[in-house]
């Protein structure tokens, strides 16, 4: 037998003309499925705002609906938009996840927009400094899913000591670089 290499879905759940969302949710589902049966490796899903053409606004949502729905696949985000929102809350979202489908959760996160320009600083409120904090959101985002006081009170429950896995993306030198430093 030769060794293979894993396969992974990236899955943008896309919302075909004439489609609704929820039939692009259902059609994710089944991919999920079929990919799970044909032995890939794992299923993630992206974070895109303010997008008719895409259904998968809220990553933890969606992956909850399909893990219910699968058995072994794992499944994950590609990515949060870690600077849209509290490491502290993702950590809470994916410790979660982790609960509810042990050993098959990833987190990817990125430091990019996800969306336009109105839509990030007046729908999702995030200010122009926010990725410029993604090395540090990425250091306690990992504590509090290791279980560490990173702020001296304060535990992701649930998400302390799950350890799911985060993986950092990106299209430069610069995630590649924060992904060694921090050993991720």
């Amino acid at each position: 037998m030769t060794d293979q290499a894993p396969l992974s879905v990236l899955d943008f759940c896309t919302i075909y003309d004439g489609e609704t969302p929820a039939q692009s949710i259902n059609r994710s589902v089944e991919l999920a499925q079929e990919a799970e049966k044909l032995g890939y490796s794992r299923m993630w899903y992206t974070e895109h705002h303010n997008m008719k053409s895409i259904m998968s606004s809220a990553p933890a949502v969606l992956i909850a609906h399909i893990g219910a729905k699968t058995e072994r696949i794992r499944l994950g985000s590609g990515g949060v938009m870690l600077p849209n929102h509290s490491p502290y809350v993702i950590a809470e979202q994916f410790g979660t996840l982790e609960e509810m489908y042990p050993n098959r959760i990833d987190l990817g996160v990125g430091r990019a927009p996800g969306t336009d320009m109105n839509t990030l600083g007046r729908a999702l409120r995030r200010d122009g400094q926010s990725a410029e904090r993604f090395p540090e959101d990425v250091k306690e985002l990992n504590a509090y899913l290791e279980g560490k006081a990173y702020i001296p009170g304060v535990s992701a429950i649930p998400g302390a000591n799950t350890n799911v896995p985060i993986y950092i993306l990106g299209s430069s030198m610069f995630g590649a670089s924060l992904a060694a430093k921090l050993g991720l």
